[in-house]
């Protein structure tokens, strides 16, 4: 595309990772130049936006390291952090998912970057009933918390440069992905079931597609929007269940029962933290998502793979 005919130099952290490794694949094949930067490992005990930007002096060895590496490029991602959703290792959580972002925006603005593209996740906006690309955010998990307060700690940091855009993808699936075996398993079970009337949409996105989306903001020839939210794959709840499950057409059970179900399950998640990821996945499962357009639609972008890589998952 015409938008990503500048050759630029991109540093990517994270590049190891689940959705990283992906992502620097992509890079690998446009015309860019791509620097891979570890990332640090940090921990903290922050939970607050002024807490983690104080934070700012107890690792600024952290913040000079990573500036002197990305000295000389165009734009740096971040997606590094902690995948976790079911983890309370808090200190652990925060270090990585707020702490981190802020670093590599600190890092980024010394360095002289023109764009960072933060990977966040669609989590920060809970259950809302269509995710979109608004400032409104509510954590449920200890996970969710904190890849709420790195997008906040991003946004208070703002200056003219860099040009920030926060991405959210929704759940990722690729082969091999626990998540997507669990699904998987349960789809070519007798428990595979989806609220009435099965059609409704669910959040849902494959790795190749979140890989080549982040490359495109990236790459993109004028800023995004600061926030950016991944567009809907055309997957329902019925449908998921039914590619995952090798074509075998899950049960319809009736909605209310499904959101009653749901209710009890955030109830239990609320005194059990573990238990309020796997309510929320249980809702995206059974009661799917809408989603707002997105910028990356509008800008003309559009995932390289469609249904027939979600039929591939089930193999």
């Amino acid at each position: 595309m015409e938008s990503m005919m500048k050759r630029r130099s991109v540093a990517l952290l994270g590049g190891s990772g689940f959705v990283g490794s992906a992502v620097a694949e992509v890079l690998d094949t446009r015309d860019c130049d791509v620097v891979r930067v570890v990332a640090p490992r940090l921990t903290t005990k922050a939970r607050s936006i002024v807490e983690l930007t104080a934070e700012i002096d107890r690792v600024s060895e952290a913040v000079a390291k990573l500036a002197d590496e990305l000295r000389g490029c165009d734009v740096v991602v971040n997606a590094a952090g902690d995948p976790d959703a079911s983890s309370l290792e808090a200190d652990s959580l925060f270090g990585a998912n707020a702490l981190l972002p802020y670093v590599v925006l600190t890092a980024a603005r010394e360095a002289g970057v023109s764009r960072f593209v933060h990977v966040s996740s669609a989590v920060v906006q809970n259950d809302r009933e269509v995710l979109d690309e608004s400032e409104s955010m509510d954590p449920f998990s200890t996970y969710s918390a904190s890849k709420v307060a790195g997008e906040r700690v991003i946004a208070s940091g703002l200056g003219t440069t860099p040009a920030v855009v926060r991405y959210r993808p929704p759940s990722v699936h690729a082969p091999g992905r626990r998540v997507t075996r669990m699904i998987g398993r349960i789809a070519s079970s007798p428990l595979s079931s989806v609220a009435r009337p099965g059609s409704q949409a669910t959040p849902q996105a494959l790795l190749v597609n979140v890989a080549d989306a982040i490359s495109y903001l990236a790459l993109a020839e004028h800023a995004p929007p600061p926030v950016v939210i991944h567009p809907w794959e055309g997957v329902t709840a019925g449908g998921l269940m039914e590619w995952l499950g090798g074509g075998r057409s899950p049960k319809v059970i009736p909605a209310v029962v499904a959101r009653t179900l749901v209710r009890l399950a955030k109830t239990v998640g609320r005194i059990h933290r573990p238990t309020a990821a796997n309510a929320r996945r249980l809702e995206l499962l059974w009661l799917g998502q809408r989603q707002a357009s997105s910028w990356l639609t509008q800008d003309g972008w559009r995932p390289p793979v469609g249904h027939d890589g979600w039929q591939d998952l089930a193999g």
